[in-house]
């Protein structure tokens, strides 16, 4: 019940603000952002550089983001764009007329996750004599499958992969394949690392038991054919490969489409048909859904059919050349720093690194780097791998590749100057003892005020410097490092009662 005395409550006021005193909030917020444009951002935003690409996806966007993806027949405009974007996605992926997969389908989502999941679903539903369904999955594959997994009630079978490659053996994923087992995933390329799993060798495996094998390519499957045709060694892992069933690409990605658009694409019809859901039995509507949502804007669909429209095939071409460039020269700049070696020779968009022996605090490194206006993904250390610094390159970034370099050895150096994060005793012991399950309360605000995460009744903002945190995550097991988060971000995420007055 609202109380009608209320003056403002949250984002609800009495009488209502006038429009730009509302835009001049809204951009007052967004100043506390990381930058999206600018080539400095190494994840979380796709930026092209392509001057008047925003304002046209806005006005697209605008269009269509009253329009209702629920029913297309009430709504052809959207039914066309999915299908002129599933079409598109197709041929880019190896699909279509002329092609050894000409019967490719697919479906429009809001993103990489809903197509993973939904990828998932169609996997289990298509085999419903299996009471207890499993998915193979290598420990580099998206935590998205995870979800699913958690989501579905499937059984998630992990396979290692090497130090040394960074990528799973084809024999370990058949011997992982059992009588249960409903999808077999592997991923073109990684998002950690930035390297192709072996699509080809994996999907013959399973083939031949029979089992589906879907290509996580929503990360980088955009760029990797643009990739192959500028001559980079990409390997086959698209609807070329035999045993390929189903793929994912994200177009707000490096299709450089708004957020948020995602594609998953069948083989064929009779692949997809499980991914619907559809529910008569009702005195309401028929309700038939090809994705998880049913109510869908019809905004972001139209944004990325007017980015594929603007930029084409020659400037997606023209887009990867850049890329290519720039993460060649990020490359070079971390061969160039003591302390430092990449993870794996790029062969993608990521440039991904660690440190050697002796080298510097890769998450005070993080923080430096911050500090000079780059904006890089940190990565904890899991099984066998080191802990690791991520940086998604787009086409944005080339031209800032000169900068980045020195940049990179001033901050090293003021690493090593100011030494390694050292957790407080206490708190070093607490964690090496602690299980998800004795996290209290009491327990979570201490561990967050002596971060700098806040406590009690107030959260407070977050600390200008994360190396503390990430190191306390880092010495966690994995379950213990999830609890944490939640904890954490929980402490973040609080109403906003207004004034009350």
């Amino acid at each position: 019940m609202i109380d009608e005395n209320t003056v403002e409550a949250g984002a609800l006021s009495r009488d209502g603000v006038g429009a730009e005193q509302v835009l001049d909030e809204v951009r007052r917020l967004r100043s506390a952002d990381r930058p999206t444009h600018g080539g400095r951002l190494f994840a979380y935003v796709y930026d092209p550089a392509v001057p008047g690409l925003d304002d046209l996806t806005a006005a697209a966007h605008r269009e269509s983001a009253h329009v209702n993806g629920l029913d297309p027949t009430a709504f052809p405009s959207l039914l066309a764009m999915e299908n002129a974007l599933v079409g598109a996605a197709g041929r880019v992926l190896g699909g279509g007329p002329g092609t050894t997969a000409p019967d490719v389908v697919g479906s429009v989502t809001s993103g990489g996750t809903e197509s993973l999941i939904l990828a998932v679903k169609a996997a289990r539903d298509a085999h419903p004599e299996i009471t207890a369904p499993r998915i193979v999955v290598p420990s580099t594959a998206h935590a998205a499958f995870a979800k699913a997994a958690h989501y579905l009630r499937v059984a998630l079978d992990v396979v290692p992969v090497s130090t040394d490659t960074l990528r799973p053996e084809p024999a370990a994923m058949a011997e992982a394949i059992g009588p249960d087992t409903v999808l077999v995933a592997c991923s073109a390329p990684s998002y950690a690392h930035g390297v192709v799993d072996p699509v080809a060798e994996i999907a013959a495996v399973a083939a031949e038991a029979g089992v589906r094998c879907h290509v996580d390519a929503c990360f980088g499957g955009w760029a990797l054919p643009y990739l192959r045709r500028l001559g980079e060694p990409v390997p086959a892992f698209d609807f070329t490969v035999a045993g390929v069933t189903s793929i994912s690409v994200d177009l707000h990605k490096y299709a450089y489409a708004p957020k948020g658009v995602s594609v998953l694409l069948h083989r064929d019809a009779a692949g997809r048909a499980p991914q619907y859901f559809a529910y008569a039995d009702w005195p309401g509507y028929t309700m038939i859904n090809p994705v998880i949502a049913s109510t869908r804007s019809g905004g972001p669909i139209a944004a990325a059919y007017a980015t594929l429209r603007h930029l084409g095939d020659a400037g997606y071409l023209r887009l990867a050349a850049a890329t290519r460039d720039a993460v060649a020269g990020l490359a070079d700049a971390v061969r160039a720093v003591d302390g430092l070696r990449l993870m794996a020779e790029p062969e993608s968009t990521v440039v991904c690194f660690t440190a050697t022996e002796g080298g510097p605090d890769l998450f005070v490194l993080v923080d430096e780097l911050t500090a000079r206006g780059w904006h890089t993904q940190p990565q904890l250390s899991y099984a066998d791998l080191p802990a690791s610094v991520h940086l998604t390159v787009t086409a944005s970034v080339a031209p800032r590749v000169a900068e980045f370099g020195p940049d990179l050895a001033a901050a090293v150096a003021a690493t090593h100057a100011s030494g390694p994060v050292r957790l407080p005793a206490e708190v070093a012991s607490l964690v090496g003892v602690l299980t998800p399950e004795a996290l209290t309360p009491e327990v979570v605000a201490g561990l967050a005020a002596g971060l700098g995460l806040g406590g009690g009744d107030s959260a407070g903002p977050l600390p200008d410097r994360m190396a503390v945190v990430n190191t306390l995550l880092d010495a966690a097991p994995p379950a213990l490092r999830e609890r944490l988060l939640v904890e954490f971000v929980g402490l973040l995420q609080r109403p906003d009662w207004g004034s009350g007055e």
